[in-house]
């Protein structure tokens, strides 16, 4: 062999192990911290708001508390970290956080320009429109000339833009840093209508002092798939967030619940005991133990569990399934198998 091939292979095995190094980079420091960086919204009731004692709940949440059940057995293991729109990839690409859960639309520029990844879609949804009642408006196009609360830093804006342009009515925006400002800014008057992510309006929607006051248009103008985001380069953690929400929908699927996991464990259906990690070893290609999923149905539940109690028909918000419903069911959410 040549000095010239010498020198080539020598290249790509450091260039090799540097990959492997950097693909484990994540994981390996979520353990040795002994805490994993969750960030979320700053308080959006359903998906991420800490409660009265200052507990964080929501479906975004849930997908955190997953995570650290599957790497800890321990789904308290979570720092959260509330960023507004402007601040969460920011907050990704530096570091400062290992996964960003934070109702964050998954778009091309997003995907390819940022350097981030985004691990599936725990949410279906689109953008609508809220006004009060007595604005007497039935439908987005009746809103020529009307002020539209936006929060910046968002895909709203552009999306807005679109849907005005298209229908050749005129608008002014009143753009505010956070969600909660926009639902203040609706309150107050300063806005005749306040756009969002439907999922966030039901949750803004609450925090009005008369929330049967007001009433969203039954116009959907975009589509919005919310899901979990990961620093590029780090296939092993990626593969762990993503594989965290497939099973969770996986389990609801085979009908496994937090409330019969244990007993679930002596089924005789291959499908069930591959998940559970009773059959083969499907955690050891992402560095988590045997019974990863199981400890992630153990401690947090199934998809469908994490949505009724968050934002579902159990929650305040009451949001029916729709999309978010399993693909037997006629919705979107769909895992490919644990095989």
């Amino acid at each position: 062999m040549t000095g010239k091939g010498k020198t080539a292979l020598l290249i790509a095995a450091t260039l090799a192990a540097g990959l492997s190094q950097a693909q484990a980079a994540t994981l390996d420091s979520v353990k040795q911290r002994g805490v994993l960086k969750c960030g979320v919204n700053s308080g959006l009731p359903g998906f991420s708001n800490p409660d009265d004692k200052g507990a964080w709940k929501g479906l975004d949440v849930d997908l955190c508390r997953g995570i650290s059940a599957a790497v800890f057995n321990d789904p308290d293991k979570v720092q959260y970290i509330p960023l507004n729109a402007k601040e969460r990839l920011t907050a990704l690409q530096s570091g400062e956080i290992d996964v960003l859960s934070r109702n964050t639309t998954w778009t091309s520029s997003r995907d390819t320009d940022l350097g981030v990844n985004f691990t599936g879609i725990n949410y279906f949804d689109g953008q609508g429109f809220l006004i009060k009642k007595d604005l007497g408006v039935a439908s987005a196009k009746d809103l020529d000339g009307a002020a539209i609360c936006i929060q910046s830093g968002t895909t709203t804006e552009l999306n807005v833009a679109d849907y005005f342009r298209r229908n050749g009515i005129s608008y002014s925006a009143v753009v505010f840093d956070t969600s909660e400002q926009t639902v203040q800014g609706l309150e107050a008057g300063r806005c005749d209508v306040l756009t969002s992510d439907l999922s966030q309006l039901y949750a803004l929607r609450i925090k009005l002092s008369d929330p049967d006051g007001a009433v969203a248009l039954p116009e959907v103008i975009s589509k919005e798939p919310l899901g979990p985001a990961v620093r590029q380069g780090d296939d092993q953690w990626f593969n762990v967030v993503k594989w965290t929400h497939f099973a969770m929908v996986n389990a609801e699927e085979l009908g496994i619940t937090k409330a019969n996991v244990d007993e679930m464990k002596g089924s005789e259906n291959p499908d069930i005991r591959r998940l559970l990690g009773e059959d083969a070893d499907f955690g050891k290609g992402m560095g988590l133990s045997k019974d990863w999923a199981y400890r992630i149905i153990k401690h947090v539940g199934n998809y469908g569990e994490i949505f009724e109690a968050n934002v579902g028909q159990g929650s305040p918000l009451k949001i029916d399934r729709g999309l978010n419903a399993l693909w037997t069911e006629g919705g979107l959410q769909y895992a490919p198998p644990v095989r």
